[in-house]
């Protein structure tokens, strides 16, 4: 596995056991009612507090569940109500963020892809002494909009370990293929990239629609005939790109960012030649577990910095491995 110099704190995970865990909902914004089934282990002696944790995440994105179920472990744990919401739309996030401080829950773990839309309703929640984590998207402004850490791969630092890897690789013309222009974390990813290989090129698409993801890369990859990698920032993007690259005729090489069962499963394959991994799992369960940390305790995790949780390399080397933590939804 590839090894990086960190700039902040690096992760450390602890063995928990399995224990019921709290039912939630990602649709419509509606969190259902908590539940529950038998597990082995015992749950924290602690009150049960709520939490709440609202994802920018499109339907279908496979690497929320992962994000998800890291949530979901650490609030049986935690003996937390996990009321998960989410929506891409930045004016919607921020719906939700309100809906969880008129819910008066105990604690908000939010993703900050768009800052901005976010910024006045996560003053009204540390105003009203709500604790705030975020994860996955927004580090360089988590601490700003008061959150007290956060919790993901530096996007930038991702994308240059990318662009490293391509350069030493020999790769020259690479396609780097954003699903959601203006996104903070993807742009960063791109940026990083083009800064280890300047000739790369930035291809916008519409990420809620694959095909026509599919269809805008095609003939991106048609007309670029210099394009000798493309790079998707999310499994199920570069999963499709995969197509594209097929519909063209191109002899272009697929990277990624990102994993899920099937991404790996093509990295072993060879079809895909490697992905930067965040490591989601422990995205949801550290934002779960530092607000419970932080209302058990008054502990601040990350002493006020983020903490990373990538990125790691997968390719050919390790990605058999990989893939069975992948199957069973961890990774």
């Amino acid at each position: 596995m590839a090894k990086f110099s960190w700039r902040k704190a690096a992760v450390v995970a602890a063995v928990v056991p399995l224990v019921a865990l709290s039912a939630c909902s990602s649709q419509g914004g509606k969190p259902a009612d908590s539940g529950g089934g038998a597990a082995a282990g015992q749950v924290a002696s602690t009150d049960r507090i709520k939490v709440a944790l609202i994802t920018h995440a499109a339907a279908g994105d496979t690497f929320w569940d992962i994000v998800r179920k890291g949530a979901e472990e650490a609030s049986a744990k935690d003996n937390v109500e996990l009321l998960y919401t989410s929506d891409p739309e930045a004016g919607r996030q921020a719906q939700l963020v309100q809906q969880a401080i008129d819910q008066k829950v105990d604690g908000i773990a939010v993703t900050l892809a768009t800052p901005d839309a976010l910024k006045d309703v996560l003053k009204k929640a540390t105003d009203a002494g709500i604790p705030v984590v975020s994860l996955n998207a927004g580090e360089s402004v988590s601490a700003k909009l008061g959150a007290f850490t956060h919790f993901g791969s530096n996007e930038q630092l991702a994308g240059e370990a990318v662009g490293t890897r391509l350069a030493s690789e020999g790769y020259k013309h690479p396609v780097c293929v954003i699903q959601q222009q203006g996104h903070v974390g993807l742009e960063a990813r791109c940026a990083g990239v083009k800064a280890k290989v300047p000739a790369t090129e930035i291809l916008y698409v519409d990420g809620k629609d694959m095909t026509a993801v599919q269809s805008t890369a095609t003939a991106k990859l048609q007309a670029a005939k210099d394009a000798d990698v493309i790079i998707g920032l999310g499994a199920p993007i570069t999963l499709t790109l995969l197509k594209s690259v097929s519909d063209a005729g191109s002899s272009a090489k697929v990277a990624s960012f990102d994993l899920n069962a099937d991404l790996a499963q093509k990295i072993v394959d060879g079809a895909v030649i490697f992905t930067v991994d965040q490591q989601p799992w422990l995205q949801g369960y550290m934002s779960v577990d530092s607000l419970w940390q932080a209302k058990r305790g008054g502990f601040k995790i990350g002493g006020g910095q983020p903490v990373l949780t990538g990125p790691t390399i997968v390719d050919k080397s390790n990605a058999s491995d990989v893939l069975k933590f992948a199957q069973q939804g961890v990774r």
